[in-house]
């Protein structure tokens, strides 16, 4: 299973794809922004997406709405790992229909933990 991790902090990047790897998961691509993101979505296979909200030039929200928009991706799965706590910010998030949502900071169990669930409700 390849990710993409999307995120404008680089040493969140590397957090989450250490954590990623510490799973087991060695195939990881990453990228600053969702413009980027969407770039490399076109360019290769991607099996999931986990993806940062606040972010310059294009928002893991509206990275989320491309996806779900896009034919070509619109059943990838994609978690929302945000600052963003607030029950309007998860409202919106699952209204633009992301997976799952963890708020930072987490813990590694925490990725997983909300991975796992994205993959078993896939599944199903």
């Amino acid at each position: 299973m390849k990710f993409l991790v999307v995120d404008d902090s680089p040493t969140m990047r590397r957090i989450v794809i250490n954590a990623l790897k510490s799973f087991g998961w060695t195939e990881v691509s990453e990228a600053g922004d969702g413009e980027e993101a969407l770039e490399q979505l076109n360019n290769e296979m991607v099996d999931f997406v986990i993806t940062d909200w606040n972010m310059p030039v294009m928002t893991g929200l509206e990275l989320t709405h491309m996806i779900r928009t896009t034919e070509k991706f619109k059943h990838l799965p994609i978690l929302m790992v945000t600052t963003r706590g607030l029950k309007t910010d998860i409202i919106d998030a699952l209204k633009a229909r992301v997976n799952n949502y963890v708020v930072k900071p987490f813990t590694p169990p925490v990725l997983k933990e909300k991975i796992d669930a994205v993959l078993t409700a896939l599944n199903k």
